[in-house]
């Protein structure tokens, strides 16, 4: 065992909690591959943690010790928002433990434990509920989520051809490409699940004619997106509802749902099968896109608790393949084709992410605190290295009867 990081006293003297978290942080971070972890301590000691380029961390309180003996999983993160600990580069940071989280899964199976000690909640999300989780974070404000999204105001994965591309473009093709896939034209009645600020809508409508009803149970979105479609001359085409998707009640020839599924929770995934089969007329087709996390990980996770549901999108849970594949039997549908595009969302994330802090101090001007921005930084950062990593994906998929 060295002794660099037992040296991390000013905080944790006196705590065994502490000196243990310190010891068993120590011993799984000594084999790290892909990279090396340099690690700053309160006491100006530096330890250095595998081989290859080098990531700085920087740890201000001790503090975080106890938080991951106590926290599992979550102490990182919110210790991260309290200011106890930072990264030169934050995202080489995550991709650096992800890259190495299974081998030392494997490798610690205690320590795991320790890590996925608290169940999550996979509560049923009634319509209250949803309606709660929903605001959490989608009426955050409009004005937020204008400075951080490219013009179209899209919050999901986009299509890159170029690095160099606007997002704009990127978005633009994401959006088309799924109105392609359905085969979208003058005679189609549209259904959205989940239309968040209308941009598929727009396109939808605005460029192939169809007449696209669009769903949300966000206030806040379904004020701008009727805004928008109205702007465009659409209010012919285009409707929006503020209504849960479980109760409405029409006929459709198409079906576009573009990353809602993330956020309906695991118990509610036949029920939105269930309603993509009722409200598709007979020959309808559907293109949902989502987040997946690997079928091999599934398990775990769905079982763990979760950083990102528990302090950006309560509620949540990502599927996998396997999971979805499994809720479709709840109806008639099933899934014919399947399109990766988990390759662009690192990308996307790091434009959201730089325009984010390019726009900082119109964040603050809105009321937002330090809290919130180091929140959002761990969330963005978090989750574009989950996807350079490809320990997430991001697909479209076809369903038909």
């Amino acid at each position: 065992m060295s002794e660099g990081l037992l040296r991390d006293v000013p905080a944790a003297r006196g705590s065994v909690l502490g000196r243990a978290a310190t010891a068993v942080l120590e011993r799984a971070l000594a084999p790290l591959e892909g990279g090396t972890l340099e690690v700053l301590l309160p006491d100006g000691a530096v330890r250095r943690f595998g081989s290859g380029p080098p990531v700085a961390m920087t740890i201000e309180s001790a503090r975080l010790f106890r938080r991951l003996a106590t926290r599992g999983k979550l102490g990182l993160g919110e210790s991260y928002v309290a200011g106890e600990w930072s990264s030169d580069d934050l995202v080489g940071l995550f991709e650096l433990l992800l890259v190495n989280a299974e081998a030392a899964a494997r490798r610690y199976p205690r320590l795991n434990r320790v890590l996925n000690a608290a169940p999550r909640r996979n509560r049923r999300q009634g319509h209250l509920r949803a309606r709660r989780n929903i605001a959490y974070h989608y009426d955050l404000g409009n004005d937020l989520f204008r400075l951080m999204l490219d013009e179209t105001m899209t919050y999901s994965c986009a299509i890159f051809e170029r690095p160099d591309e606007p997002l704009e473009e990127a978005q633009l093709r994401k959006l088309r490409r799924i109105c392609q896939t359905l085969r979208l034209g003058p005679d189609d009645r549209v259904l959205e699940i989940g239309c968040g600020w209308g941009s598929f809508a727009l396109v939808a409508a605005g460029e192939y004619g169809a007449h696209v009803t669009g769903l949300t149970i966000s206030g806040e979105q379904a004020a701008l997106a009727r805004e928008r479609a109205a702007a465009a001359g659409l209010t012919d085409r285009i409707e929006i509802r503020e209504e849960d998707y479980r109760s409405h009640e029409g006929s459709y020839t198409k079906l576009g749902s573009i990353e809602m599924l993330e956020a309906i929770g695991e118990r509610q995934f036949p029920a939105f099968f269930e309603a993509c089969d009722r409200l598709l007329e007979p020959g309808g087709v559907a293109c949902v896109q989502t987040i997946l996390v690997p079928d091999q990980r599934w398990e775990r996770y769905r079982r763990s608790r979760d950083w990102i549901e528990r302090y950006v999108f309560p509620g949540c849970l990502i599927p996998s393949l396997g999971a979805l594949t499994r809720a479709t039997a709840a109806s008639r549908l099933r899934i014919e084709a399947l399109d990766d595009i988990g390759d662009s969302y690192a990308e996307t994330l790091r434009r959201w992410r730089v325009r984010f802090h390019e726009r900082i101090d119109d964040v603050r001007a809105l009321g937002y605190d330090t809290r919130f921005e180091r929140t959002w930084d761990f969330y963005l950062a978090f989750c574009e290295a989950a996807f350079r990593t490809r320990a997430l994906r991001d697909v479209q998929f076809t369903l038909a009867r």
